[in-house]
């Protein structure tokens, strides 16, 4: 008969971190236990830099070997995802280009920068929908960019993503739509998902919806639906793309507020990606700038949204650049408002 295969246990941090994380979730709604801990590393894989279980490293301490740049710090602790030094392209085209960040447990951080800065594709590679080319992407300590898609599984369940979009299913309900995550990673039976499905509605001020169909919603619905899937499974993180795009100003400051009570509430860390900046003055609590595939400020809002760098504050005001405005006053200036008798050159972009 084989031996066993060796078992890691979570390292003291992590686990308490997690009892905690369910206890806060249990007091602010009471239901059904929160999913276990993360499952160990497969056996065989790279053990965890820092973890009390990683071979060599019996007294907890930091183990002599240590990726480059990776879960070295002292202080990894309180974070709870790191990218190092990643670089990610799509083709020709270079999105990020050795972007390193510290994500905190508990803290709500915001990214902002212009279309096509990459703020989507940082999403992707903290939940490992997409690797990067290269560098190192980590949560809680483990390497998620070695990982195979099944090892991900376990990573996943512990993080939420509220999409763009909502990305309802259009043919279920909102009953089933929210239950689908567990059904897909709980054992839980048909009357405590319907149980946790009337909790998260409670919570996101939508209770005794279930049995209607996403096209019966308003757009404010929907999303308050997709923030509900996102929470169902008691996450520690959730992803924010756009969380307030397509909605009215007053709907817009609803989910803002729901986003800002749930981080209180369950300590939840948050990263959202957003233009918006009255949703994000009102949801971080760390804000941060992307452009041209590097990190360009971050900081707290106050000192923020107080830089004198003009990049940061001209989109955090909303203002074009310069020679952009020149080129569409030289294309429309004596020409009667007739783009096509500009001066030849103007028409570059």
């Amino acid at each position: 008969m084989d031996e066993p295969n060796p078992k890691m246990d979570p390292s003291p941090g992590e686990d308490a971190a997690g009892r905690e994380r369910g206890d806060l979730w249990r007091r602010g709604v009471p239901g059904p236990r929160p999913l276990p801990p993360m499952s160990p590393p497969a056996p065989g894989s790279a053990p965890v830099p820092g973890n009390s279980s990683a071979p060599g490293n019996a007294a907890g301490n930091t183990p002599e070997a240590t990726p480059a740049g990776g879960w070295a710090s002292a202080n990894h602790d309180d974070v709870l995802v790191r990218l190092v030094d990643v670089y990610k392209s799509f083709g020709r085209l270079q999105v990020l280009k050795g972007v390193t960040l510290d994500f905190k447990r508990g803290q709500s951080t915001v990214v902002i920068g212009p279309s096509g800065a990459g703020k989507s594709v940082l999403l992707k590679l903290i939940v490992g929908l997409l690797k990067p080319d290269r560098g190192e992407v980590w949560y809680a300590g483990r390497r998620l960019d070695t990982l195979s898609d099944q090892e991900l599984v376990d990573i996943r369940k512990r993080v939420g993503f509220l999409f763009q979009m909502g990305a309802l299913f259009d043919s279920m309900t909102v009953g089933e739509n929210i239950c689908f995550p567990l059904v897909q990673h709980t054992p839980m039976g048909k009357a405590q998902r319907h149980q946790r499905c009337t909790e998260v509605l409670h919570m996101v001020g939508l209770p005794g919806i279930e049995r209607k169909m996403p096209a019966e919603l308003s757009g404010g619905q929907r999303k308050r639906v997709a923030l509900a899937r996102a929470i169902v499974l008691q996450p520690e993180l959730v992803l924010y793309d756009e969380p307030t795009t397509g909605l009215d100003p007053i709907r817009a400051d609803l989910i803002n507020e729901l986003i800002v009570a749930l981080a209180r509430a369950t300590k939840l860390t948050g990263v959202a990606v957003t233009h918006d900046m009255v949703s994000a003055r009102k949801i971080a609590d760390r804000m941060l700038m992307l452009y041209d595939g590097h990190i360009v400020a971050e900081g707290d809002p106050r000192s923020f949204l107080a830089t004198n760098d003009e990049m940061v504050q001209r989109f955090i005001h909303g203002q074009a650049e310069k020679d952009e405005l020149d080129h569409i006053r030289q294309a429309f200036a004596g020409g009667g408002g007739n783009p096509s008798t500009a001066p030849q050159g103007a028409e570059h972009d």
